[in-house]
Parts: C-alpha cells; sequence; structure tokens
C-alpha cells in the first residue's frame, strides 16, 4: 500500500484550517490518499480531541516560536497555512507568524504551500485605503513566500457569510434590516467557512496549474441589496419588511465604538465596506477562473441563510 501524502492543516480547530481538516477525513478520495495533520496551540482542548478521534494527527505550534513550527510540519507534503488578525489586531505580529511558517516550510523542504491570504489594498488603492491591516499583513506575507521561491498557491477567502445573520442582518422591531455603510449596488464576494475544503482539494488536484496563482474562494458576487432579495425569496413571510439600509457614516462609527473595539480597528471595519463599493474585494476579479477547478457545489447565499440558527424558525 502506497505511503499516504501529510497535509499538514493550521488553525485546525478554527473556521478555515477545521473545514479542510473535515473535508480531507471525510472525502473517500482525498482519506484514501492524504493523512492529515492538524496544528493547534493546546491539543489538550476538547476540540483537538475530537479532531483525533476522527483519525487526524493533532500536534501543537507556536507561531511565534519557529522551531515549533518546523518540527510540526516536518515531512508534510502540502501546508495549509492561516493566521488570525483578529485575535491580537496587530499586523505586524501577523506578518512575522506568518514569515515564520514560510521560513519552516522553506527549511522543511514543504512541496506546496497553501497560504490564506488576501490583496495589499494600500497598493490597489494607490493608498486611499491604507487601514486595511488584516489585508495587507497577509499579502505581505504572501510576497514574502514568493521571494523564498517556496512552490505556493494563494487561497484568497471571500466576505464570510456568517458575519450576515444576526449580526449585520438583524430583526429591528417586527422588520428584518441589513445595514452597512455602503451602497446597496455594492458587489459582495459571499464566503461560507465551511466549503474550504472544496477549494482546497481543488488546489491540491490542479496543483501545477495553480502554482503561483492566487485562487478566489467566494460563491458569488450578490450586491448588498441583493442579499436582502434573496432573504425575501427564502423567507417569504419574514422577508415581506425586510430592508437594506445604508448606515450613515457617522452612525456606523458610534455603533462600532460602542461595541468597545479600538478607533484604529473601526477605521479598519470601515474601510473594508468601502473596498467592496468603490474597488472591489477581490479588486473586480472575477470568480469563474477559480470556479472552473472546483467540482464540488458551492453553498449559495440562500443555502446558508436556510441553516442558519439566526433565522431558524422563519417561514
Amino acid at each position: 500500500m502506497a505511503t499516504k501524502r501529510i497535509i499538514t492543516v493550521f488553525g485546525a480547530t478554527g473556521n478555515q484550517g477545521g473545514a479542510v481538516v473535515k473535508h480531507f477525513l471525510n472525502d473517500p478520495k482525498l482519506n484514501s490518499a492524504w493523512a492529515v495533520r492538524g496544528v493547534t496551540r493546546d491539543v489538550s482542548k476538547e476540540s483537538a480531541k475530537k479532531l483525533a478521534s476522527q483519525g487526524a494527527e493533532v500536534v501543537s505550534a507556536d507561531l511565534n516560536d519557529k522551531s515549533s513550527l518546523i518540527k510540526a510540519i516536518a515531512g508534510s507534503d502540502t501546508v495549509f497555512a492561516v493566521t488570525n488578525y483578529w485575535e491580537k489586531l496587530d499586523m505586524k505580529l501577523e506578518e512575522q507568524q506568518g514569515r515564520n511558517i514560510a521560513d519552516a516550510a522553506k527549511e522543511v523542504g514543504v512541496k506546496h504551500l497553501i497560504w490564506s491570504s488576501l490583496l495589499d489594498i494600500a497598493k490597489l488603492t494607490n493608498g486611499k485605503l491604507a487601514r486595511l491591516y488584516h489585508f495587507d499583513s497577509k499579502a505581505h506575507v504572501e510576497e514574502y513566500v514568493r521571494s523564498l521561491g517556496i512552490p505556493a498557491t494563494f487561497f484568497m477567502p471571500g466576505f464570510y457569510m456568517s458575519n450576515v445573520p444576526g449580526g449585520m442582518m438583524s430583526k429591528r422591531g417586527e422588520n428584518w434590516v441589513f445595514s452597512l455603510p455602503i451602497a446597496p449596488t455594492s458587489p459582495i464576494p459571499l464566503y461560507d467557512t465551511n466549503d474550504t475544503g472544496k477549494y482546497v482539494k481543488a488546489i491540491v488536484e490542479n496543483k501545477e496549474a495553480l502554482l503561483g496563482k492566487r485562487f478566489l474562494a467566494a460563491t458569488e458576487y450578490l450586491s448588498a441589496q441583493g442579499v436582502v432579495d434573496t432573504f425575501k425569496t427564502v423567507f417569504p413571510e419574514a422577508g415581506k419588511t425586510a430592508a437594506y439600509y445604508e448606515t450613515a457614516k457617522d452612525d456606523f462609527y458610534s455603533f462600532m465604538k460602542g461595541t468597545g473595539m479600538p478607533d484604529f480597528a473601526v477605521d479598519e471595519m470601515y474601510e473594508n465596506m468601502v473596498l467592496m463599493q468603490d474597488f472591489g474585494y477581490f479588486g473586480g476579479a472575477p470568480l469563474d477562473e477559480s470556479h472552473a477547478f472546483v467540482k464540488e457545489p458551492l453553498t449559495t447565499w440562500a443555502d446558508f441563510i436556510r441553516k442558519s440558527p439566526a433565522f431558524a424558525g422563519l417561514k
């Protein structure tokens, strides 16, 4: 029997990494060819133990400790790497963590690094939007990975569908309201994190075609108004009074600061919205090229809201 190749997955108990682990363990074709190694900080937590019980090798590593990363990925054919800016709200820290992963991958001789990246928005907008730190930090790591000559593909996640139900779209009185500080025509590249494994499967199965490329991960572009229109279609009774509301900038800032978010992060969230309206989340790039590699159906916004706990019981 041929030895399985190892795919090492960072953030194995998180949204993106967890979906990759689940897909590689549960897809018969992938499971026959790949052994899954999940990396987490604490192997004793319940989510890590659950992964181990499902057949993954679970190892501990610290993104701030390069030697622990080298041990974690030793022997890996492929690495899926993701970092979490929002945990510490520290751009420089996230960049260093990404560089540490890249250095470890280079030293170990990983054959394929799949880096969860985003565009350099300061560069894309010629400095007009210069505070999208969670985009630019990942883009800087991508640039570093390219400079090292590591065989890599750059996974570009879209706008999380999970951000919308119960948060950006919630019930106000008797009405369901979706509110953002951008025009209703603004295109949103909707991405279900649960689909991440489908995308990564496509990337590993089309490695040669995708080396050095960016892979855009979103099911569809839907306008802000389109998000509400789909809600109306799926839930015709609840949708009778559903509406999109373009929040004034000052109101957006007041609300976000009221949550305790630091001022620089509120600026960042606002620029994230303006990006979609004025420049495009992916700089206006179409999704077709990436979709051509994906063989499994992706989750639509309609699919997602049917299963969303925030919309449970709606008709």
